[in-house]
């Protein structure tokens, strides 16, 4: 699970749906809604997604989500999802989570259970504050402690912005989960960033067109869509030759299709499923290289047009 944003045209039905920051100046900035969705982490597809204001928390729309998640599911998420409330009713469903612990709450390795080197089972007491998304007799229906595993590492890897990385999680059993796929498993939790990049940047869906929040909402769930089936045809070229669908490119998948589509739209029978077959073998056949820890620092060799900011209204800069 992981969230974003997106931006989109300055109407005034846009800005009464979905506000701009409260940083920007009236008239200079653009509406922006967040999104949350929940991401098959075998195959990138998007199982689920809720986009709102911006006002809106992920943890809020995360909780919306919850009717997608099943008993024996593993959710992987960032520290802005760690909370003992989450980590508890997640377990009562059958739900088992690895989550960043949050920043705010400290954790020392030389008391609980030691599992081994940076980890050991601890036991985390409910708090005293109620969360809003609780009743009170659901919040009193909460057990007042719960066995939890705290997992700490380092990255060493130069461009990554995190060194030190504590987890915690509810999975106990250091025999059936080892700290080494743990931080496996936390590594993997990247490639929802990755799913989000591809929607936002390869698939145009950073600054939306709609003009109304309707339409707005339409083109989020089309692309949605779109994506989905793209990562469908992944998933069905990874079926023929068993390699990870991880390892295919998205980018040249939605180049081969858009070149086969006219001879889709010409085909019948028997050669529309040679045609399709073909693709399949196009899409398995252009596997993105395996680079472990590669480093691509960001920085626009091309310089932007040197155009002024607009720091107040267009209409005053015209009077002016």
């Amino acid at each position: 699970v992981d969230g974003s944003s997106v931006s989109m045209p300055d109407t005034p039905s846009n800005q009464a749906a979905y506000p701009q920051p409260d940083g920007q100046k009236p008239g200079c900035g653009f509406p922006v809604a967040r999104f949350a969705a929940l991401s098959s982490w075998s195959t990138g597809a998007v199982l689920e997604a809720e986009i709102d204001s911006l006002a809106v928390h992920e943890r809020t729309l995360f909780h919306r989500l919850w009717h997608r998640l099943a008993p024996g599911d593993l959710l992987l998420g960032d520290r802005g999802f760690c909370s003992y409330a989450d980590v508890v009713v997640l377990k009562q469903r059958g739900v088992d989570t690895v989550f960043r612990l949050v920043q705010n709450k400290r954790t020392d390795f030389r008391q609980g259970r030691s599992l081994g080197s940076d980890d050991h089972l601890v036991t985390w007491e409910k708090p005293y504050a109620r969360p809003r998304w609780l009743s009170p007799e659901e919040f009193d229906a909460l057990p007042e402690d719960i066995l939890l595993r705290e997992v700490r590492f380092r990255v060493d890897i130069a461009g990554f912005r995190s060194r030190e990385i504590t987890l915690v999680t509810t999975l106990v059993d250091p025999v059936a989960y080892p700290k080494a796929a743990l931080m496996a498993l936390y590594r993997d939790r990247w490639m929802i960033e990755l799913d989000l990049r591809h929607l936002k940047v390869t698939m145009h869906m950073d600054i939306l067109r709609g003009k109304s929040p309707d339409i707005v909402r339409k083109e989020f769930w089309a692309h949605l869509l779109a994506y989905n089936l793209l990562r469908g045809l992944m998933a069905e070229s990874v079926d023929l030759n068993g390699r990870a669908a991880r390892r295919l490119s998205i980018k040249g998948t939605i180049q081969r299709l858009s070149v086969s589509t006219p001879r889709f739209l010409d085909a019948t029978g028997t050669l529309r499923e040679d045609l399709r077959s073909h693709l399949l073998q196009e899409i398995r056949d252009d596997p993105v290289p395996h680079r472990p820890d590669r480093v691509e620092p960001r920085y626009r060799k091309r310089r932007p047009k040197p155009y002024p900011s607009l720091t107040v209204p267009r209409h005053v800069v015209r009077r002016r």
